[in-house]
């Protein structure tokens, strides 16, 4: 591959990057999206969220790992968050458990 091929491809990764978010300015008002897609991107942060989330909660060591004390914790602290709806108490429950467990199993 040659620097001009390399240009290329930096060139069309940034164009296929920016013009979808830049389409939302450009245009604004003019273009609506249907209803279903508007509902459907009310639930993108979340699942943005748990894609970066969940990972770190199942892996373990570069290993899946289901049973483990990051899960436990996390499970704790959405546990909290969905009875209190405190935004401090899941962090303070989560990372007690967390070093509750990492305690426990050395």
């Amino acid at each position: 591959m040659n620097d001009t091929d390399l240009w290329l491809i930096f060139i069309v990764i940034g164009l296929a990057t920016t013009l979808p978010r830049a389409s939302f300015i450009v245009l604004g008002n003019r273009v609506s999206l249907p209803g279903t897609v508007q509902r459907a991107l009310r639930y993108a942060p979340a699942a943005a969220l748990a894609a970066i989330v969940a990972p770190d909660l199942l892996v373990v060591g570069g290993q899946f790992a289901p049973i483990n004390a990051k899960l436990a914790a996390g499970l704790a602290a959405a546990a909290t968050a969905l009875r209190w709806r405190n935004p401090w108490l899941p962090f303070i429950v989560g990372m007690a458990v967390l070093h509750l467990l990492r305690q426990g199993t050395g």
